[in-house]
């Protein structure tokens, strides 16, 4: 049974299909893990469950992507590239969607990660000044669809501007639309004319910019992602804020309907004040947890006290160390990373899953030993065969390589996190040193977007639509 045929005799979502899977090999990635001889130089490298990688052309005979032989792949959407309604693309493609819309044509929302310097709007998101949220911020949101059968792009647009530092973000309840972050807390202090860090809401029939609306009550910090449970309507948050990043939910009052308001909360770890995740961890050990709320959200000024972070770790929060992407799994767990955690600060991933509304179990399911098997994980992505796909966001630094990659230290992968517990390489950036990020699948599970960060130089951001042998591998 192919896996268009698989999802739909299943009736289930992707992370639908993880769950039980991952719980499953918590056992193997322990193994994997205490057994330090398989930790050699190269580890991740050398486990290929889909041959060996090589070079491989996109369609206009360019070498962007190493991929395991019979992958093929298509480029679009690069930056300073001319879109649909007549704006330039915006580089620093970073968290992105898939959802259908007829039977060949899916649409992609994909955020940008621009802005610090405000009203610097080279290769930034312009737009409409009508439905900018902030003059002066050059980030926000592209859409763009694709066809999925005839492998090209139909349309592209300019969905959501005026925010800044667009990283991760989310689906929201019921697949509405997109929850995309700003990852910076900067504002009139700054130089800017409106306070960021917070969360905003693109709908999937948008067709035209959205007014640009922040969605206050569900917090201001260092966002990186956000998705909501489709049954609770529960919407869980990442912040990415080096050794002072919390695990939040938002409860709205009204889940279709954010800008109604809620409460926002923190996770805790029941009888253990301000634990500490970041060091000293075991795989698979659960961690009974409950939430603190957070009095006011929506601080005019983020300080050391008055925080996000400092109001919940006041009342007993945990801390955890830079968290970034985050993804549903079934029965209203999810899976989120930190993207430099753990005893060799190389990254984690971790499963929180609610026993009701007020209390869980959070657990270690993955936690790298080093660069060479996995090195600052970013975004994530369930897989529809039961796996998790992990962008690399080399943030350590270390200079590492990669022996299909000339002359770029610090490369950037694409890790297969499969059921065996055994991380492998999939997919490898030789374009430059940017991360990949945005990864998703079309919902017949048979295309894998991605996209490739990029830099200020017009062409570097792109999207990547990567098919081929999905059956021979964990993926």
């Amino acid at each position: 049974m192919n896996r268009r045929g698989f999802l739909k005799h299943t009736s289930a979502a992707v992370g639908g299909i993880v769950t039980s899977a991952t719980i499953g090999a918590l056992t193997a990635h322990r193994a994997w893990a205490n057994n330090r001889a398989t930790h050699s130089v190269r580890a991740a490298e050398t486990n290929m469950p889909y041959g060996e990688l090589k070079r491989i052309r996109d369609q206009d005979g360019v070498e962007m992507l190493a991929l395991p032989d019979g992958f093929q792949y298509v480029t679009f959407g690069k930056s300073g590239q001319v879109m649909s309604d007549g704006f330039v693309t915006p580089r620093n493609h970073d968290g992105m969607t898939c959802l259908p819309v007829s039977k060949d044509i899916v649409r992609l929302i994909r955020n940008h990660e621009i802005g610090k310097r405000p009203g610097n709007l080279k290769l930034g998101l312009t737009g409409p000044d009508v439905t900018r949220y902030d003059q002066k911020g050059a980030g926000g949101c592209v859409t763009l669809d694709f066809d999925i059968r005839r492998k090209q792009l139909v349309q592209d647009f300019i969905s959501l501007n005026g925010t800044i530092v667009n990283c991760a973000g989310g689906l929201a309840y019921r697949d509405a639309g997109w929850l995309s972050c700003e990852e910076i807390v900067y504002g009139p202090e700054r130089g800017y004319d409106k306070p960021h860090g917070f969360t905003f809401f693109v709908p999937k029939d948008a067709d035209r910019p959205v007014q640009a609306a922040p969605i206050t009550a569900m917090g201001r910090f260092k966002k990186e992602a956000a998705v909501a449970d489709n049954t609770t309507g529960i919407v869980y948050q990442t912040e990415d804020d080096e050794n002072e990043s919390g695990f939040y939910r938002f409860v709205p009052n009204d889940p279709t309907d954010l800008m109604a308001g809620g409460t926002l909360q923190m996770l805790a770890v029941s009888n253990f004040p301000n634990y500490d995740t970041r060091y000293g961890q075991v795989v698979g050990a659960e961690l009974r947890t409950e939430w603190v709320s957070i009095d006011n959200p929506n601080p005019e000024t983020v300080s050391a006290t008055t925080s996000c972070f400092a109001q919940g770790y006041g009342k007993g929060g945990a801390r955890f160390r830079r968290l970034e992407g985050i993804h549903r799994g079934d029965a209203s767990s999810m899976y989120f990373v930190s993207t430099n955690g753990g005893n060799a600060r190389r990254g984690q991933l971790w499963q929180f899953s609610p026993d009701d509304m007020s209390r869980g179990a959070l657990q270690l399911v993955y936690e790298s030993p080093g660069s060479d098997v996995l090195d600052s994980p970013d975004n994530i992505c369930v897989t529809p065969n039961g796996g998790i796909l992990i962008c690399e966001d080399d943030a350590s630094h270390d200079g590492d390589t990669y022996s299909l990659v000339r002359g770029i230290p610090n490369v950037n992968r694409l890790i297969a996190l499969g059921q065996d517990g055994i991380p492998s390489v999939f997919g490898v950036n030789i374009q430059n040193n940017t991360e990949f990020a945005g990864a998703c699948f079309s919902p017949d599970g048979e295309i894998l977007f991605v996209n490739v960060f990029g830099n200020k130089i017009p062409g570097s951001s792109m999207t990547c639509a990567i098919w081929g042998p999905w059956s021979n591998g964990p993926l």
